[in-house]
């Protein structure tokens, strides 16, 4: 044993400071966190851009058909009440192209608000459109006014003005939850469900937004959201993630006690599974920038060698680096295994106008 020790000494040195520190001792599953999407990202053409004249396009999932078709499932919001009523009046749309890059076309307004009494009464918005075992679900965010019922003056109030304790823009927020939808059919028609998917509870507080699903490759589902940390002041709340896991699609799901990242701002999770590196992928923004974090059991999370994935800039196929004032809702297209495309809502703020598109970036095969 002694010479043993003494002929593997750095290793064996490497392995005592990971015990001591309670650190993963598995150095072989360690070294498969390859993957460098900044270095995957290709230049964009116009082709790859989404935009609407009466809607603010924002964040989006491809689903690929058996006849090769592409499916592109996108938040919208009208853009006569203006890019913040996503907490009012998002909608979910389909478009049809031949690549998954694009150009789209769109084809239908897929889900709307419920009104009346539903959970759903108000948008529907940061949503994930799957294919699961031959069926289609849509996860979905949206909220309710509770039992106020609101006046087009407080409707519009709530569209045009930021929220702060107390005022009715809060109290939507407040009430934001995940819902699914599923069909048998690309087309629908979609089956909506009385309840949301679960309650906020913790290791977050408040409400549930930014959903992202995948398949475990043990059998079973796993979701991350992303809510309040508990405890914050209302004046700089810091949102954070969880992981929830389900043996079917619609559930139930049963949130896990470790958080995904906590103490540290970041919204938009968009997690799957890397087959070939055998562990999972989350990418997120971080209200500057995108980072990705990666977990071999999809319930302990750290930050990916390569952790900064880019800023708010993209590259055109002109060689043009292009700073946008938002770069959001990133999602990563799947075929054959490995990511294929990463979609993302850009928003541009030129003299105080605000403009939208939503973007499709090719990504270089590894």
């Amino acid at each position: 044993m002694i010479q043993y020790v003494l002929r593997h000494w750095p290793y064996t040195f490497v392995l005592l400071c990971l015990l001591i520190l309670g650190l993963p001792t598995n150095l072989t599953a360690q070294d498969t966190d390859t993957y460098n999407l900044t270095a995957a990202m290709q230049p964009v053409a116009e082709d790859n851009k989404f935009y609407d004249t009466e809607y603010f396009n924002w964040g989006s999932t491809i689903i690929k058909e058996d006849d090769g078709t592409y499916h592109l499932f996108y938040d919208q919001m009208p853009r006569k009440h203006g890019f913040y009523s996503w907490l009012t009046d998002g909608i979910l749309s389909r478009a049809v192209s031949d690549s998954p890059t694009g150009p789209w076309t769109k084809v239908q307004e897929v889900l709307k608000a419920r009104g009346g009494d539903f959970w759903d009464q108000y948008t529907v918005h940061c949503s994930k459109a799957y294919k699961f075992d031959g069926k289609y679900y849509i996860y979905y965010m949206s909220t309710n006014s509770g039992n106020m019922k609101l006046t087009p003056e407080q409707l519009e109030e709530v569209r045009r003005t930021g929220w702060k304790p107390g005022n009715l823009r809060n109290k939507l927020r407040l009430n934001q939850r995940i819902g699914v939808a599923v069909a048998d059919n690309i087309e629908g028609p979609w089956k909506r469900f009385p309840r949301p998917v679960f309650e906020p509870q913790l290791p977050i507080a408040n409400q549930s937004n930014n959903v992202t699903v995948t398949k475990r490759p043990e059998g079973g589902y796993l979701m991350i959201i992303r809510g309040d940390q508990p405890d914050q002041p209302w004046d700089d709340i810091v949102r954070m993630q969880a992981v929830l896991l389900a043996d079917n699609p619609l559930g139930p799901w049963k949130i896990q006690e470790k958080p995904v990242v906590i103490n540290y701002n970041s919204e938009d999770p968009e997690v799957w599974y890397d087959t070939e590196r055998k562990r999972y992928y989350n990418l997120y923004h971080a209200f500057g920038y995108m980072g990705m974090i990666t977990s071999s059991d999809g319930l302990n999370w750290e930050r990916a060698k390569h952790y900064k994935v880019a800023d708010k800039e993209y590259l055109t196929t002109d060689g043009k680096v292009v700073p946008v004032h938002r770069y959001e809702r990133m999602g990563i297209y799947m075929e054959n295994g490995k990511p294929l495309v990463m979609t993302g809502g850009i928003l541009t703020k030129i003299d105080g106008v605000i403009d939208t598109y939503s973007l499709c970036i090719p990504l270089k095969q590894d």
